[in-house]
Protein backbone atom coordinates (compact mmCIF):
# COMPACT_ATOMS: atom_id res chain seq x y z
CA UNK A 1 0.00 0.00 0.00
CA UNK A 2 1.28 3.47 -0.90
CA UNK A 3 0.55 6.92 0.39
CA UNK A 4 1.31 10.46 -0.77
CA UNK A 5 4.26 12.06 0.95
CA UNK A 6 7.27 14.25 0.35
CA UNK A 7 10.62 12.86 1.39
CA UNK A 8 13.11 15.31 2.83
CA UNK A 9 15.33 16.45 0.01
CA UNK A 10 13.44 14.37 -2.58
CA UNK A 11 10.72 15.19 -5.15
CA UNK A 12 7.09 14.45 -4.38
CA UNK A 13 6.23 10.80 -4.81
CA UNK A 14 5.11 7.71 -3.03
CA UNK A 15 6.67 5.83 -0.13
CA UNK A 16 6.31 2.10 -0.49
CA UNK A 17 6.17 -0.14 2.50
CA UNK A 18 9.84 -0.47 3.42
CA UNK A 19 11.26 -3.02 1.03
CA UNK A 20 13.68 -5.63 2.31
CA UNK A 21 16.94 -3.75 2.70
CA UNK A 22 20.28 -4.73 4.13
CA UNK A 23 20.39 -4.16 7.87
CA UNK A 24 23.36 -4.49 10.12
CA UNK A 25 24.16 -4.01 13.77
CA UNK A 26 27.27 -1.99 14.45
CA UNK A 27 29.01 -1.76 17.82
CA UNK A 28 30.65 1.64 18.26
CA UNK A 29 33.28 1.33 20.98
CA UNK A 30 34.83 4.38 22.63
CA UNK A 31 38.07 4.38 24.60
CA UNK A 32 37.53 3.96 28.34
CA UNK A 33 36.69 7.01 30.46
CA UNK A 34 40.06 6.71 32.20
CA UNK A 35 41.89 6.84 28.86
CA UNK A 36 39.88 9.86 27.74
CA UNK A 37 40.50 11.72 30.99
CA UNK A 38 44.21 10.98 30.74
CA UNK A 39 44.22 12.41 27.22
CA UNK A 40 42.47 15.57 28.45
CA UNK A 41 44.99 16.01 31.28
CA UNK A 42 47.86 15.69 28.82
CA UNK A 43 46.33 17.94 26.17
CA UNK A 44 45.41 20.71 28.61
CA UNK A 45 48.80 20.44 30.30
CA UNK A 46 50.51 20.91 26.93
CA UNK A 47 48.27 23.81 25.91
CA UNK A 48 48.67 25.74 29.17
CA UNK A 49 52.38 25.00 29.34
CA UNK A 50 52.80 26.54 25.87
CA UNK A 51 50.61 29.62 26.33
CA UNK A 52 51.54 30.55 29.90
CA UNK A 53 55.13 29.40 29.44
CA UNK A 54 55.70 31.73 26.49
CA UNK A 55 53.88 34.60 28.22
CA UNK A 56 55.80 34.13 31.47
CA UNK A 57 59.11 35.45 30.20
CA UNK A 58 58.04 37.85 27.45
CA UNK A 59 59.69 40.71 29.33
CA UNK A 60 63.02 38.90 28.90
CA UNK A 61 62.68 37.57 25.36
CA UNK A 62 60.79 40.61 24.04
CA UNK A 63 58.18 38.29 22.54
CA UNK A 64 54.68 39.62 21.97
CA UNK A 65 51.08 38.45 21.59
CA UNK A 66 51.91 36.84 18.26
CA UNK A 67 54.36 34.49 19.95
CA UNK A 68 51.77 33.55 22.59
CA UNK A 69 49.11 33.06 19.94
CA UNK A 70 51.36 30.84 17.84
CA UNK A 71 52.36 28.85 20.91
CA UNK A 72 48.71 28.18 21.72
CA UNK A 73 47.84 27.33 18.14
CA UNK A 74 50.76 24.96 17.67
CA UNK A 75 50.05 23.28 21.01
CA UNK A 76 46.43 22.66 19.98
CA UNK A 77 47.53 21.22 16.64
CA UNK A 78 50.04 18.89 18.26
CA UNK A 79 47.83 17.90 21.20
CA UNK A 80 44.79 17.26 19.02
CA UNK A 81 46.86 15.23 16.57
CA UNK A 82 48.37 13.19 19.41
CA UNK A 83 45.36 12.39 21.60
CA UNK A 84 42.35 13.92 19.86
CA UNK A 85 41.34 10.49 18.61
CA UNK A 86 41.10 9.32 22.23
CA UNK A 87 39.16 12.07 24.02
CA UNK A 88 37.96 14.29 21.18
CA UNK A 89 40.70 16.87 21.85
CA UNK A 90 38.75 19.33 24.01
CA UNK A 91 41.48 20.62 26.40
CA UNK A 92 39.09 23.39 27.43
CA UNK A 93 35.98 23.38 29.67
CA UNK A 94 34.24 25.75 27.24
CA UNK A 95 34.79 23.36 24.33
CA UNK A 96 33.42 20.47 26.39
CA UNK A 97 30.28 22.42 27.28
CA UNK A 98 29.73 23.57 23.70
CA UNK A 99 30.18 20.02 22.41
CA UNK A 100 27.69 18.68 24.97
CA UNK A 101 25.07 21.30 24.10
CA UNK A 102 25.69 20.63 20.41
CA UNK A 103 25.02 16.93 20.91
CA UNK A 104 28.58 15.90 20.18
CA UNK A 105 29.66 14.89 23.71
CA UNK A 106 27.76 12.94 26.35
CA UNK A 107 26.62 15.08 29.28
CA UNK A 108 27.92 12.46 31.69
CA UNK A 109 31.47 13.27 30.50
CA UNK A 110 31.30 17.04 31.08
CA UNK A 111 32.20 17.15 34.78
CA UNK A 112 34.98 14.50 34.56
CA UNK A 113 36.46 16.33 31.56
CA UNK A 114 36.40 19.63 33.45
CA UNK A 115 38.22 18.08 36.38
CA UNK A 116 40.82 16.51 34.08
CA UNK A 117 41.36 19.82 32.26
CA UNK A 118 41.83 21.74 35.51
CA UNK A 119 44.28 19.10 36.75
CA UNK A 120 46.30 19.39 33.54
CA UNK A 121 46.33 23.19 33.77
CA UNK A 122 47.44 23.23 37.41
CA UNK A 123 50.19 20.70 36.70
CA UNK A 124 51.48 22.95 33.91
CA UNK A 125 51.45 25.90 36.32
CA UNK A 126 53.43 23.92 38.88
CA UNK A 127 56.06 23.03 36.30
CA UNK A 128 56.40 26.67 35.25
CA UNK A 129 56.52 27.84 38.87
CA UNK A 130 59.47 25.53 39.43
CA UNK A 131 61.35 27.25 36.58
CA UNK A 132 61.15 30.76 38.07
CA UNK A 133 64.59 31.80 39.45
CA UNK A 134 64.51 32.64 43.14
CA UNK A 135 66.04 36.07 42.52
CA UNK A 136 63.64 37.09 39.72
CA UNK A 137 60.68 38.22 41.89
CA UNK A 138 62.87 40.71 43.75
CA UNK A 139 64.11 42.20 40.48
CA UNK A 140 60.48 42.65 39.38
CA UNK A 141 59.35 44.05 42.70
CA UNK A 142 57.30 40.96 43.57
CA UNK A 143 57.15 39.31 46.99
CA UNK A 144 57.35 35.73 45.74
CA UNK A 145 57.78 33.61 42.66
CA UNK A 146 54.03 33.44 42.14
CA UNK A 147 53.93 37.18 41.52
CA UNK A 148 55.64 36.62 38.18
CA UNK A 149 52.40 34.96 36.99
CA UNK A 150 50.42 38.20 37.33
CA UNK A 151 51.62 39.29 33.90
CA UNK A 152 50.33 36.04 32.37
CA UNK A 153 46.90 36.20 34.01
CA UNK A 154 43.64 37.11 32.31
CA UNK A 155 42.09 40.31 33.57
CA UNK A 156 40.55 43.65 32.64
CA UNK A 157 40.82 47.19 33.93
CA UNK A 158 44.26 47.71 35.43
CA UNK A 159 45.17 44.10 34.54
CA UNK A 160 44.52 44.51 30.80
CA UNK A 161 47.47 44.62 28.45
CA UNK A 162 46.39 48.06 27.26
CA UNK A 163 46.58 49.44 30.79
CA UNK A 164 50.11 48.06 31.18
CA UNK A 165 51.24 49.39 27.79
CA UNK A 166 49.77 52.85 28.45
CA UNK A 167 51.06 52.91 32.05
CA UNK A 168 47.52 53.27 33.36
CA UNK A 169 46.53 55.96 30.86
CA UNK A 170 43.61 53.92 29.49
CA UNK A 171 42.17 50.48 29.98
CA UNK A 172 39.43 48.03 28.95
CA UNK A 173 36.54 47.59 31.39
CA UNK A 174 34.24 44.77 32.46
CA UNK A 175 31.77 45.15 29.58
CA UNK A 176 34.50 44.96 26.95
CA UNK A 177 36.02 41.92 28.66
CA UNK A 178 32.71 40.06 28.81
CA UNK A 179 31.89 40.94 25.22
CA UNK A 180 35.18 39.95 23.64
CA UNK A 181 35.61 36.72 25.64
CA UNK A 182 32.06 35.61 24.82
CA UNK A 183 32.41 36.33 21.11
CA UNK A 184 35.87 34.88 20.54
CA UNK A 185 34.99 31.71 22.45
CA UNK A 186 31.74 31.34 20.51
CA UNK A 187 33.67 31.62 17.25
CA UNK A 188 36.33 29.19 18.44
CA UNK A 189 33.86 26.54 19.60
CA UNK A 190 31.75 27.06 16.48
CA UNK A 191 34.75 26.41 14.25
CA UNK A 192 35.62 23.27 16.23
CA UNK A 193 32.10 21.88 15.94
CA UNK A 194 32.02 22.68 12.23
CA UNK A 195 35.38 21.30 11.11
CA UNK A 196 35.03 18.11 13.17
CA UNK A 197 31.58 17.32 11.77
CA UNK A 198 31.73 14.08 9.78
CA UNK A 199 30.17 15.85 6.81
CA UNK A 200 32.85 18.55 6.68
CA UNK A 201 35.41 18.38 3.88
CA UNK A 202 38.29 19.37 6.16
CA UNK A 203 41.26 17.06 5.71
CA UNK A 204 43.16 18.05 8.84
CA UNK A 205 40.93 19.67 11.44
CA UNK A 206 43.63 20.22 14.12
CA UNK A 207 45.45 22.69 11.85
CA UNK A 208 42.27 24.71 11.30
CA UNK A 209 41.50 24.69 15.03
CA UNK A 210 45.05 25.71 15.95
CA UNK A 211 45.19 28.59 13.49
CA UNK A 212 41.76 29.76 14.64
CA UNK A 213 42.98 29.84 18.23
CA UNK A 214 46.04 31.85 17.17
CA UNK A 215 43.90 34.45 15.39
CA UNK A 216 41.45 34.80 18.28
CA UNK A 217 44.24 35.11 20.86
CA UNK A 218 45.59 38.03 18.85
CA UNK A 219 42.12 39.65 18.89
CA UNK A 220 41.56 39.28 22.62
CA UNK A 221 45.12 39.69 23.94
CA UNK A 222 45.08 43.52 24.27
CA UNK A 223 41.73 43.42 26.10
CA UNK A 224 41.89 40.47 28.50
CA UNK A 225 45.21 38.78 27.75
CA UNK A 226 43.06 36.24 25.83
CA UNK A 227 41.50 33.48 27.86
CA UNK A 228 38.97 31.51 25.74
CA UNK A 229 39.68 28.73 28.24
CA UNK A 230 38.74 28.76 31.95
CA UNK A 231 41.39 26.14 32.74
CA UNK A 232 44.12 28.32 31.23
CA UNK A 233 42.86 31.30 33.27
CA UNK A 234 42.84 29.31 36.50
CA UNK A 235 46.43 28.17 36.00
CA UNK A 236 47.71 31.76 36.03
CA UNK A 237 45.34 33.02 38.74
CA UNK A 238 46.12 30.20 41.17
CA UNK A 239 49.86 30.91 41.17
CA UNK A 240 49.65 34.69 40.85
CA UNK A 241 48.03 34.92 44.28
CA UNK A 242 46.70 38.44 43.69
CA UNK A 243 43.43 39.12 45.53
CA UNK A 244 42.23 41.80 43.11
CA UNK A 245 42.98 39.49 40.20
CA UNK A 246 41.02 36.66 41.82
CA UNK A 247 37.93 38.88 42.02
CA UNK A 248 37.92 39.07 38.21
CA UNK A 249 38.23 35.37 37.48
CA UNK A 250 34.46 34.76 37.34
CA UNK A 251 34.48 36.65 34.05
CA UNK A 252 36.79 34.04 32.52
CA UNK A 253 34.39 31.26 33.42
CA UNK A 254 31.09 32.98 32.65
CA UNK A 255 32.06 34.56 29.31
CA UNK A 256 33.78 31.52 27.71
CA UNK A 257 31.05 29.14 28.88
CA UNK A 258 28.37 31.51 27.60
CA UNK A 259 30.13 31.79 24.23
CA UNK A 260 30.46 28.01 24.05
CA UNK A 261 26.77 27.58 24.87
CA UNK A 262 25.81 29.99 22.09
CA UNK A 263 27.96 28.06 19.59
CA UNK A 264 26.53 24.73 20.75
CA UNK A 265 22.94 25.95 20.43
CA UNK A 266 23.52 27.32 16.92
CA UNK A 267 25.21 24.10 15.87
CA UNK A 268 22.43 21.96 17.31
CA UNK A 269 19.78 24.10 15.63
CA UNK A 270 21.28 24.03 12.15
CA UNK A 271 23.68 21.09 11.81
CA UNK A 272 21.73 18.11 13.16
CA UNK A 273 24.87 16.25 14.17
CA UNK A 274 24.79 12.46 14.46
CA UNK A 275 25.44 10.78 17.77
CA UNK A 276 28.70 9.09 18.66
CA UNK A 277 30.81 11.79 17.02
CA UNK A 278 32.89 13.34 19.79
CA UNK A 279 34.78 16.08 17.94
CA UNK A 280 38.15 14.56 16.98
CA UNK A 281 37.38 11.27 18.73
CA UNK A 282 37.62 8.15 16.62
CA UNK A 283 35.41 5.30 17.78
CA UNK A 284 36.12 1.71 16.83
CA UNK A 285 33.28 0.46 14.65
CA UNK A 286 32.64 -3.29 14.64
CA UNK A 287 30.03 -4.89 12.37
CA UNK A 288 28.27 -7.74 14.10
CA UNK A 289 26.36 -10.66 12.62
CA UNK A 290 22.89 -11.58 13.86
CA UNK A 291 24.41 -14.30 15.98
CA UNK A 292 27.08 -12.04 17.48
CA UNK A 293 24.83 -9.12 18.43
CA UNK A 294 23.01 -10.72 21.42
CA UNK A 295 26.26 -12.06 22.86
CA UNK A 296 27.92 -8.65 22.43
CA UNK A 297 25.05 -6.90 24.21
CA UNK A 298 25.24 -9.40 27.05
CA UNK A 299 28.97 -8.80 27.41
CA UNK A 300 28.30 -5.06 27.37
CA UNK A 301 25.82 -5.37 30.21
CA UNK A 302 28.27 -7.39 32.29
CA UNK A 303 31.05 -4.86 31.71
CA UNK A 304 28.71 -1.99 32.53
CA UNK A 305 28.75 -2.93 36.19
CA UNK A 306 32.47 -2.19 36.16
CA UNK A 307 31.94 1.19 34.45
CA UNK A 308 34.12 0.34 31.48
CA UNK A 309 33.05 3.08 29.07
CA UNK A 310 30.38 3.40 26.38
CA UNK A 311 29.14 1.49 23.37
CA UNK A 312 26.32 2.16 20.96
CA UNK A 313 24.46 -0.46 18.99
CA UNK A 314 23.53 1.26 15.74
CA UNK A 315 20.81 -0.28 13.58
CA UNK A 316 20.61 1.07 10.05
CA UNK A 317 17.69 0.49 7.65
CA UNK A 318 16.75 1.87 4.27
CA UNK A 319 13.37 3.25 3.19
CA UNK A 320 12.91 3.40 -0.57
CA UNK A 321 10.93 6.35 -2.01
CA UNK A 322 9.33 5.87 -5.45
CA UNK A 323 7.33 8.07 -7.79
CA UNK A 324 3.97 7.34 -9.41
CA UNK A 325 5.64 5.15 -12.06
CA UNK A 326 7.38 3.04 -9.48
CA UNK A 327 10.81 4.50 -10.20
CA UNK A 328 13.14 4.99 -7.21
CA UNK A 329 13.68 8.70 -6.52
CA UNK A 330 15.36 8.57 -3.12
CA UNK A 331 16.66 6.19 -0.49
CA UNK A 332 16.37 7.41 3.07
CA UNK A 333 18.47 6.02 5.90
CA UNK A 334 16.87 5.40 9.26
CA UNK A 335 19.39 5.10 12.07
CA UNK A 336 18.61 4.03 15.62
CA UNK A 337 21.29 4.37 18.29
CA UNK A 338 21.05 2.48 21.57
CA UNK A 339 23.78 3.20 24.12
CA UNK A 340 25.08 0.54 26.49
CA UNK A 341 28.34 0.14 28.40
CA UNK A 342 31.60 -0.82 26.81
CA UNK A 343 32.15 -4.58 26.87
CA UNK A 344 35.27 -6.37 27.89
CA UNK A 345 36.59 -9.02 25.56
CA UNK A 346 34.44 -12.16 25.73
CA UNK A 347 36.06 -15.01 27.63
CA UNK A 348 35.78 -17.52 24.78
CA UNK A 349 36.56 -17.03 21.08
CA UNK A 350 37.68 -13.85 19.39
CA UNK A 351 36.65 -10.48 20.83
CA UNK A 352 33.94 -8.67 18.85
CA UNK A 353 36.41 -5.85 18.17
CA UNK A 354 38.74 -8.05 16.11
CA UNK A 355 38.67 -8.64 12.39
CA UNK A 356 37.94 -12.34 12.84
CA UNK A 357 34.52 -13.61 13.81
CA UNK A 358 34.25 -16.10 16.66
CA UNK A 359 34.78 -19.62 15.43
CA UNK A 360 32.05 -22.18 15.91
Amino acid sequence: MSQDTTAPGAPEGFVDDPRPAPTETVAVVQPSLLARLGAEVFGTFFLVLAIVGVALYTFVSQQNALAVGLAGGIAVIAGAAAVGNVSGGHFNPAVTLGAAIGGRTAWRDVLPYWVAQLVGAILAGLVLLATVPSTLPQLLGQEGRGGVFVATANGYGSFSSLATASQGGTEFGLVQALLVETIVTAVFVGVILGVTDKRASVQYAPVVIGLTLTALILVAAPITNASLNPARSMASAVFAGDGDLWKQQWVFWVAPLLGAAIAGLFYRAFAFAPKQDDLLGEDQVVTLTEAEAPAYSAAAGAAGAAGAGAVAAVVEEEVVVTDENGDVVAVEEVVEVVEVDEPEAPAAGEAPGTDEAPKA
